[in-house]
């Protein structure tokens, strides 16, 4: 996990936030590199869930919501944490990771007793300071779908089954026990809320269970690090009729990636009974009115790229030489195509890969780099997860052509500098990667 974390800091991938003031705990900010594989990862979500298929809706709700909505869903007051402080470092921690409920794992002072605190970032909406105007951070994104329900039913109208898709940020106030990126306060969802007619959410439940395992495994996971965790009764939530985490075994050990549940009726009943509205579904055909049950398929973001950058993460030997590589799917890997030019004190050579790379990045995401000897280009390549390097060498000038690289094998190729773009676009289209 170390190796990782300096490899994401060193190769612009993700940032402590704040770093320059001593940084902030569990904050973090994605570079250059980062940015880009997060996009990547909720692009292929994206189009799995929504562009592939008939039955899924996007949309993307604000983040303040009625604080209602917050009492209707039951976080307002069920959801809290018990909590102690060491009376003597200040910290606090979390009551159940507590091994010694009397003593401060850090410093050995003594701890206050638990205490519950409500994990939803308060703040105040316009200038009213006072308990009128308190206002939360949305803790889930999964509430901001149930309340539009009867929008899209009028809107779109849709018939069962069908779903709504959305990508956003979330917040909660709880203390996180480190692991990177995986546990933070702000993070990103990536949830779908499936509405079904009751008799067939448990039919639906196990399809997208399947369904929502196998993304990971299309892209790249390796499926011995992957596995399927259906909760015990003692697990569930209160308003959980089933529901089955897909898992990752990271370094500190398996870890929830997506959590799929069948929510019941529960969510549209409650909205339904804070607001006064009718938020049930009218099936035309059989003439009847109920409310659907809701599968979620609930994934983060955040958990998802660090799964793929752990999963990515290679060390080989090559010539004695200890050779990093981040065997990233070609989907989701930040830069497609590097042109390096061999020798950066021919002007000549400069003006021809740039010409490449320009020509190139219109269509392939592509990147130019001549800082540095092509050894170390490759390496700086390699550790960033670019599939392909183009290198333009004396030889090129003479007979059009370039060396192609592929960042697995490592094989190379001379392909006609007019025919690198039909060439590596017929590379990404192979295979897996």
């Amino acid at each position: 996990m170390d190796k990782v974390v300096s490899l994401c800091k060193r190769r612009g991938f993700i940032f402590q936030s704040s770093d320059i003031y001593g940084g902030l705990a569990n904050t973090w900010d994605y570079g250059p590199y980062g940015v880009e594989l997060k996009n990547n990862v909720k692009r292929a979500w994206w189009k799995s869930v929504v562009y592939e298929r008939f039955d899924i809706l996007g949309m993307d709700a604000a983040i303040l919501m009625n604080p209602k909505v917050w009492e209707a869903s039951g976080h307002v007051n069920n959801f809290f944490d018990l909590k102690s402080d060491c009376k003597f470092c200040k910290k606090r921690f979390k009551t159940e990771d507590l091994k010694d409920k009397k003593k401060c794992p850090e410093c050995g002072g003594e701890l206050t007793e638990p205490k519950s605190f409500n994990l939803m970032f308060e703040t105040n909406y316009g200038s009213v300071t006072d308990k009128s105007g308190i206002m939360y951070l949305r803790p889930e994104t999964a509430q901001g779908m149930f309340v539009n329900f009867s929008n899209i039913l009028d809107s779109r109208h849709p018939r069962l089954p069908f779903g709504l898709a959305q990508i956003g940020k979330a917040f909660r106030n709880e203390i996180t026990p480190g692991n990177f990126t995986f546990r933070t306060r702000e993070f990103e969802q990536m949830e779908i809320e499936y509405f079904v007619r009751p008799e067939e959410a448990d039919k639906k439940l196990e399809e997208w269970i399947q369904a929502r395992f196998d993304w990971y495994l299309n892209l790249g996971i390796n499926k011995d690090n992957l596995r399927k965790h259906p909760h015990g009764s003692n697990e569930l939530a209160h308003y959980a009729k089933a529901c089955t985490d897909v898992e990752y075994n990271f370094p500190f050990g398996w870890s929830e990636l997506e959590g799929i549940a069948n929510r019941t009726d529960f969510d549209l009943k409650q909205h339904a009974k804070f607001s006064g509205k009718d938020l049930q579904y009218f099936d035309d055909v059989k003439k009847e009115r109920f409310y659907p049950y809701i599968i979620e398929p609930s994934g983060g973001v955040d958990r998802a790229v660090l799964a793929f950058l752990v999963n990515a993460y290679h060390e080989e030997k090559v010539k004695d030489d200890l050779r990093v590589v981040l065997k990233l799917h070609k989907d989701l890997a930040p830069v497609k195509v590097a042109v390096l030019p061999l020798l950066r004190n021919r002007p000549e050579i400069v003006e021809l890969a740039r010409k490449i790379a320009q020509g190139l990045k219109k269509d392939i995401i592509t990147v130019y780099d001549d800082t540095g000897a092509i050894g170390k280009l490759y390496r700086r390549q390699d550790e960033v997860g670019t599939p392909f390097c183009i290198t333009v060498d004396v030889q090129s000038l003479e007979d059009n052509q370039a060396t192609v690289r592929e960042r697995d094998t490592m094989q190379q190729e001379r392909i006609n500098i007019d025919k690198l773009k039909e060439y590596l676009k017929n590379k990404f289209n192979e295979g897996d990667r």
